[in-house]
């Protein structure tokens, strides 16, 4: 068996909360291509929390009674940083206020990611098997693997609103990923 289809899914998410805190700091240091790495940044923040919204936060809610305490406020945070990752984008990273505007979202993506972990997927790894939890990976890649790769706020954060929303937005959201790329493979 390979890494990734025994690495459970507290161990994918925070790897990809690294990935995150990488980008993020990419940025802040004002990475040469300063794009290309937001557009990742973007992209991996749009389909992790989908995936987060549609598999993981939903089983972390029946995991124990009480357990929404932990997970609603983690939906109110994510709805929050989907606004301000959408604001991001539409200033653009040459915008004069861009700089200040993610160092905000960045304190509030680092806040966000170490309640998850010491609250969220503590509890999961307290719940159930180790078993589930490597299952639970398995069905986290393959959202992500359908999942919008931009920030859709008004969509909603809910599983229902992502398994409803998600397809058709992350078939309009591949395909004007698929024009840029191919717009700036021609200007080169």
């Amino acid at each position: 068996m390979d890494e990734q289809t025994e690495q459970d899914v507290v161990d994918l998410l925070t790897a990809q909360h690294e990935q995150i805190t990488t980008l993020l700091g990419q940025l802040k240091s004002g990475h040469d291509d300063k794009q290309d790495v937001f557009n990742e940044l973007v992209r991996l923040l749009a389909v992790h929390e989908s995936a987060e919204e549609e598999i993981v936060h939903p089983v972390a809610e029946r995991a124990q009674f009480g357990a929404d305490q932990i997970v609603e406020p983690r939906l109110a945070e994510e709805n929050e940083a989907k606004h301000a990752l959408a604001e991001l984008y539409d200033l653009g990273v040459d915008h004069p206020d861009f700089d200040s505007k993610l160092t905000e979202f960045a304190d509030a993506v680092a806040a966000h990611a170490a309640h998850e972990e010491a609250e969220e997927f503590t509890l999961l790894r307290r719940q159930y098997s180790v078993n589930q939890l490597t299952h639970m990976a398995g069905s986290v890649r393959a959202a992500e693997a359908v999942a919008p790769t931009r920030p859709h706020p008004h969509a909603g954060e809910s599983a229902l609103a992502n398994l409803i929303g998600g397809p058709p937005l992350a078939l309009f959201d591949r395909t004007r990923d698929a024009v840029r790329d191919w717009s700036r493979s021609q200007e080169r």
